[in-house]
């Protein structure tokens, strides 16, 4: 018999009930085998793109709901995520371009802004469009640290 090799989750876009789902996707891809690199890297994406979903989609609402559907496929996973929020400004997700760490002193760091950096750097394939009144966002994440388990 094979393991279930998805985690689907519908929750409200709160940031308790973030942290909540973050908590429960985790601990249902356990099975998967992954490293504790892939773990990680999966953990600091999935928790980087549902905090920008209650931070800037649902700006303007008091509650939403976020859809998250993560599937293995051979040394990957998909994962898909809704939202019916606001659209990202221009339908388009920002560029998440690296900051400029060569400054003169510590209060000239940048605050903030590193998220869609490290999104992109750890991902393929990313999409985002508006579907209807719902945001999709979907990427891939290889696995590189155990074969798919059988």
């Amino acid at each position: 018999m094979t393991q279930m090799q998805r985690v689907h989750l519908v929750f409200p876009g709160t940031q308790l009930s973030v942290r909540k789902a973050l908590k429960s996707c985790m601990q249902g891809l356990t099975h998967l085998e992954m490293s504790q690199d892939d773990k990680s890297s999966v953990e600091l994406v999935l928790a980087e793109v549902l905090n920008n979903v209650v931070k800037h989609a649902y700006q303007e609402h008091d509650i939403g709901v976020i859809e998250l559907d993560v599937t293995r496929q051979g040394d990957a996973l998909k994962v898909t995520l809704l939202d019916d929020g606001i659209p990202m400004p221009g339908g388009k997700m920002p560029d998440g371009l690296p900051h400029d760490l060569n400054v003169l002193g510590e209060q000239d760091l940048p605050e903030g802004g590193f998220g869609w950096f490290l999104i992109r750097e750890l991902t393929h394939d990313l999409t985002y469009c508006r579907d209807g009144n719902r945001n999709q966002l979907s990427f891939r994440m290889d696995l590189r640290g155990a074969p798919l388990p059988n």
